[in-house]
Formats: C-alpha cells, structure tokens, sequence
C-alpha cells in the first residue's frame, strides 16, 4: 500500500465529522498535498514528502498515547478521530507553497552542477500551526484541544515568547503529545543520512 492510499485509509477510518469528505476532496483533487515536500532541505524534502510525513506523525502520535505511564499516570486519552484529525493534518500550511526548480552546488571534481531542490514561497503567509488550523477550519470544525495541538506543534522549535508555548503545552497535553511525534517523526525516522 502507498503512504497516499495509507493517509486515505486513516482519514476514512476514522474521521467522520461534518466537512470531513470536503476537506479530503481539496486534499485529493484540488491541492498539492500527496506530491509536495515536507520541507525545501530537512525532513521529507522530495515530492510526497507530507503525505510521509503526516502517516509518520500519525503512527508517532498514536504509539505515544498508548504508552501505559500516559495513560495511567498522565491521564491522556484521546478519541480515534482527534488522533488522526491532529497527526494528519497538522502540517497543511505547507500545501501549495514548495516550488520545484534546481540550485548550483560544486559537484565532487569541483565543478558546478545543477540539482534538484525546492524553494518555499508561502502564498499565506499566516504563520505555520495558525494557518493549518486556518485552513482546517474551511472545512470542519476542530475542538480547542485539536486547534491548540494543531497550533502549537512545534513545540519549543518555533520563534513565539517561550512563556506562551510552554502555557500551551501544560494546558493542552495533546498540544505536547504532537509535538513530541512530529519531532520523532522528523528527526528519528526521516532523518537524512549526511
């Protein structure tokens, strides 16, 4: 099964809410979600990188919360649908804004080469959780715990006041519990080989 045919089973499986299918018809048919890259150099940084990327931060997030010490200790339960509503969208700031072009690097034998790459241009330029939670909520509605998760999972990587990003995490624990599976997925299991 493809990662695109993976995402799709995920979100029928388990999203059922009122704009659900219209907001997996714009993924589908109307943006560049399943051939864009997760990033223009680090994680995921090739065509259908954030489709990866989002089933990676799924299967993250989801083997975290069922962790016994979350569950009995730290008391986190999450509903299937907040899951996947979370993990799977959480980064559709990033539709429409990698363009494909290529860059010059000095090749081994010291000459210039071209190479692939691609190049961030935001046509919104509405911040990154902000705008995913923005563009979500065109078509469905979030609860305050997949909005503030949604927002804040970059976690400490971000550049708000720290103050406010660790408020966030404490009073939204699905907020830090994403955080933890986007940082997991990124620097664990997409990490590039240097």
């Amino acid at each position: 099964m493809s990662t695109r045919e993976e995402f799709i089973e995920i979100y029928r499986a388990q999203i059922h809410r009122e704009g659900a299918e219209a907001l997996l018809d714009y993924l589908m048919n109307k943006s560049d979600f399943f051939t864009c890259p997760a990033s223009a150099k680090y994680h995921g940084a090739y065509a259908g990188g954030l489709c990866d990327h989002s089933v990676n931060v799924y299967h993250c997030l989801s083997a975290y919360l069922e962790r016994e010490r979350v569950q009995e200790l730290y008391g986190l339960e999450y509903s299937p649908e907040s899951v996947a509503v979370a993990a799977l969208l959480h980064d559709l700031c990033k539709v429409g804004c990698y363009k494909a072009g290529s860059r010059n690097v000095k090749g081994p034998d010291g000459k210039w080469q071209a190479v692939p790459t691609f190049f961030f241009e935001d046509p919104l330029p509405y911040g990154h959780g902000e705008k995913s939670v923005y563009i979500i909520s065109g078509f469905m509605r979030l609860t305050r715990e997949e909005a503030m998760a949604i927002r804040w999972h970059m976690g400490f990587s971000g550049s708000e006041d720290p103050r406010t990003i660790g408020q966030a995490l404490q009073q939204y624990p699905l907020a830090f519990a994403l955080s933890v599976a986007d940082m997991e997925a990124s620097y664990f299991l997409e990490r590039e080989e240097t």
